[in-house]
Order: C-alpha cells, then sequence, then structure tokens
C-alpha cells in the first residue's frame, strides 16, 4: 500500500470505522482512539496490507482493539441493572437513545455482528472475516441480536 492509497483508506473508511467504534464502546473519547490506534496499525503494516483489503483490516483491527479495552475496563452492562432504569422519568422519549441502550445490553460478539450488518453494510462473510466466525455463526448472532432487540423496543411499547 503506497501513502497515497493510504491517505484514500483514511477518507474513506474513518467516519465508519468511527461510528462502528462509538456504537461499540458507548465512549466518544475510546471510540475516536480506537480509530487512531487502528490507522497507525495499518501505517505500520503498510507493506504487507494491500489496498483493496485496507477497509477489512481496519475494522478487524478496530474490533480486535476494542476487545481488548473491554476486557481490560471490564464495559460489560449488567442486564439487571439496565432493566431497573425507570424510562417513565424522562420526558422526552427517545427512541434512538432506547435503541442504543439495547444495543448496550447486547452481549458483544452479537453487537459487533448486528452492528457491522445493519449499520455498515457488511456481508455475512466479511463480518466473520472481521470478527474471526464463520458465516453461520454470524447469521445466528445476528438472529439473536434482532429477537432481543425486538423483544427489548416491544418492551418500550407497553411502557409508552
Amino acid at each position: 500500500m503506497t501513502a497515497k492509497e493510504y491517505n484514500e483508506s483514511v477518507d474513506l473508511y474513518a467516519d465508519g470505522l468511527y461510528r462502528f467504534a462509538l456504537r461499540l464502546m458507548n465512549n466518544q473519547v475510546v471510540a475516536e482512539d480506537l480509530v487512531q490506534e487502528s490507522f497507525t496499525r495499518l501505517w505500520e503494516k503498510h507493506d504487507t496490507v494491500r489496498a483493496e483489503k485496507a477497509r477489512s483490516y481496519l475494522f478487524t483491527t478496530l474490533y480486535n482493539a476494542a476487545v481488548d479495552v473491554m476486557r481490560t475496563e471490564k464495559q460489560q452492562v449488567c442486564v439487571e441493572e439496565a432493566h431497573s432504569r425507570s424510562y417513565e422519568q424522562q420526558p422526552n422519549f427517545d427512541v434512538e437513545e432506547h435503541l442504543n441502550r439495547g444495543l448496550a445490553l447486547l452481549p458483544e460478539t452479537q453487537r459487533t455482528a448486528i452492528l457491522l450488518r445493519d449499520y455498515e453494510g457488511y456481508s455475512y462473510a466479511e463480518i466473520g472475516e472481521i470478527a474471526n466466525l464463520s458465516e453461520t455463526q454470524v447469521k445466528v448472532y445476528i438472529h439473536r441480536a434482532r429477537q432481543f432487540l425486538r423483544n427489548y423496543i416491544g418492551e418500550l411499547d407497553n411502557i409508552l
């Protein structure tokens, strides 16, 4: 990969990487750090990474770095704690905010799969490559995540 191709990769993929990291981590500063780390690692390996594989390399690197951060900071959200919150206390019901809460409740692998599929538009095979899963596992995780989110949003409808 040349410097020009690297710069084109930054222009093409930075926004998507940031959206993915932000949804995955729910923290703007950590998301920015993960994006920066991904591009740093790409530059360090620019001699071995082909330009057409840059997108996959960046998302895989970001995902692996996010997993490392989650493990060290133990950012897993407790489902019981999230369900104990009162949604009625908020005067303005924000669907996107509640969807983000539901995403945060998902296990890391399911959240990653659903974000890559529904927010970034990756194919099942590409998600499998990024998350180191088989295509069948990706489909199962996406199905379970969608089912959970459907139920979660259904509970919110009952509250309203």
